[in-house]
């Protein structure tokens, strides 16, 4: 009788280890897809978890109602959950083709699995009570829940995100919490009477079947999903460690997307990549050495390559199969005019913010060619810390120039960055572009030199006559440096500086004038 008491309570101990594995990766799933589709990833995870273990304690609170058939409650909070957890993502890809409002979704699924969750460990607490005194019993569900967790989070990190990604992990957490109801099933079965038996065989056998339908599909559903969102056909999507990608094609065009943002259209992309590239590179008259930081798609390597005094540049960006899909990619590779096969090209896939940091480089030209800082992470790259320690890696009279969004949109975020890149050191000048495909659009431009030298009256006096372009002249010039007067009146005064310990930028960006894009 001891070892059947053994046994039993080795099962149920199991079934709070694969709580606590799917419970934290839930966590991190839809914090994910929370950052992925509504942005402010610091907000989203803390409000997601913050949801989730509220619910959690609902839950458990709702637990105590339950006096009899313990553990055929147990298994169909298994069955259910097994469900949800599998198919809540691909939901809310499916729906982001309908509705703006999956934030609903999203926080609906997070508080559903809570509640799920926060019943069964009480009841596995419960029904472990016959087979384990009090002492042992909670020391040993509490025990398993957090080693769990441990497991579940290290999962998440390293084979999770990086090769399952959001359409097959979802299918992990499903089969890890079905299989441990079947287990629950088999050693306990005793417990239930024959219709309950042959409820959770023939349900048992049905989710079976849905969860094998689910991964067979997942992808198709998601690329469905992604097709209605885009209104242009998509001929890649792929999710990386790191962000969504998507290309998408109109005729003989293509549009680059990470994370649903647009990042390039092969329309019209020369008029960001010639301001972001050339104005730096003629005015500096002999930039040898070359930093990109971001620039994945090689459209900046292909303008830098025009200038033949350039001998090395060295491009650092996060995501290696952004940087692939540059080199490799047909589509990339022809707008790049193959780019990185230039033996001039050296890439690393680090942190932008880790690389200036550690080494001891010196450039002639920083180009930062970063997604908007829409989140904490990415304003690192836009923080005055970032910009001294390029100051530091500049020779004299070096240059910076960073994508700072748009002065329409993002008033605020893009004077925020003015500023800050100022506060460094630098000699600064905002810069300006009608893009098609982005509206109007901005940089700040950065010189290491004496402030009292007018930058707009050096950009403006730029020729361009012996390099290759398709929209920027001397003309334009004049065009790109000017603003005319404030249409979103903003007090430079009440900018505050970008710091790491105070990152103000995000707000500032995420507050813009969006409604009007």
């Amino acid at each position: 009788m001891l070892k059947n008491k053994n046994k039993y309570s080795l099962v149920l101990m199991a079934a709070i280890f694969a709580t606590g594995f799917s419970g934290i990766v839930a966590e991190y799933l839809l914090s994910t897809l929370a950052t992925y589709f509504l942005g402010d990833s610091i907000f989203q995870w803390t409000m997601i978890v913050s949801t989730m273990m509220f619910t959690m304690g609902l839950g458990s609170r709702l637990s105590k109602r339950f006096t009899k058939n313990l553990i055929a409650k147990f298994l169909f909070l298994e069955f259910v959950l097994s469900l949800v957890v599998s198919f809540a993502p691909i939901i809310v890809y499916t729906l982001s083709a309908y509705t703006e409002y999956l934030a609903v979704f999203i926080y609906l699924f997070s508080m559903i699995i809570g509640t799920l969750i926060g019943m069964e460990i009480p009841l596995v607490t419960r029904i472990n009570g016959e087979y384990e005194e009090l002492r042992t019993n909670i020391s040993n569900v509490l025990e398993k829940d957090y080693y769990g967790s441990l497991l579940g989070g290290v999962f998440f990190a390293f084979i999770g995100i990086p090769f399952l990604g959001l359409s097959y992990t979802p299918f992990v957490l499903g089969i890890v919490n079905f299989s441990v109801a079947i287990l629950v099933f088999l050693y306990l079965k005793h417990n239930l009477n024959k219709p309950q038996k042959l409820f959770y065989s023939s349900g048992g056998t049905l989710i079976i079947l849905l969860l094998f339908t689910g991964v067979i599909y997942a992808e198709p559903i998601i690329e469905y999903g992604e097709q209605r969102k885009y209104q242009d056909k998509v001929i890649y999507s792929e999710q990386s460690k790191y962000q969504r990608i998507v290309m998408t094609q109109w005729k003989d065009d293509y549009w680059l997307y990470l994370n649903g943002n647009v990042q390039l259209s092969s329309i019209d992309e020369a008029m960001y990549h010639e301001p972001l590239v050339h104005p730096a590179l003629t005015l500096h008259r002999n930039p040898k050495d070359v930093l990109v930081l971001g620039g994945g798609d090689g459209c900046a390597l292909r303008e830098i390559l025009k200038h033949d005094a350039v001998k090395h540049i060295t491009l650092v960006d996060l995501d290696p199969l952004m940087t692939s899909l540059g080199a490799e990619h047909p589509v990339l590779t022809k707008i790049n005019e193959g780019a990185f096969d230039s033996p001039k090209v050296k890439v690393l896939n680090s942190d932008g913010f880790t690389y200036i940091s550690n080494n001891s480089n010196f450039y002639d030209v920083i180009i930062v060619d970063l997604p908007d800082p829409r989140s904490v992470e990415i304003s690192r790259l836009y923080s005055q810390e970032f910009y001294k320690i390029a100051y530091k890696h500049l020779r004299p009279n070096g240059i910076i120039i960073s994508q700072a969004g748009s002065p329409y949109y993002a008033t605020e975020a893009f004077k925020c960055i003015l500023e800050t890149m100022k506060s460094a050191g630098f000699n600064t000048i905002p810069l300006h572009n009608q893009v098609l495909s982005l509206g109007e659009w901005g940089w700040v431009f950065g010189a290491k030199m004496d402030k009292t030298i007018n930058l707009k009256n050096k950009l403006q006096e730029l020729s361009f006559d012996n390099t290759e372009t398709e929209w920027l002249n001397k003309e334009a010039m004049s065009l790109i440096t000017s603003f005319g007067k404030n249409f979103f009146p903003v007090e430079t005064d009440s900018i505050r500086i970008n710091k790491i310990h105070d990152p103000v930028l995000y707000r500032y960006y995420l507050d813009g004038n969006w409604e009007i894009y």
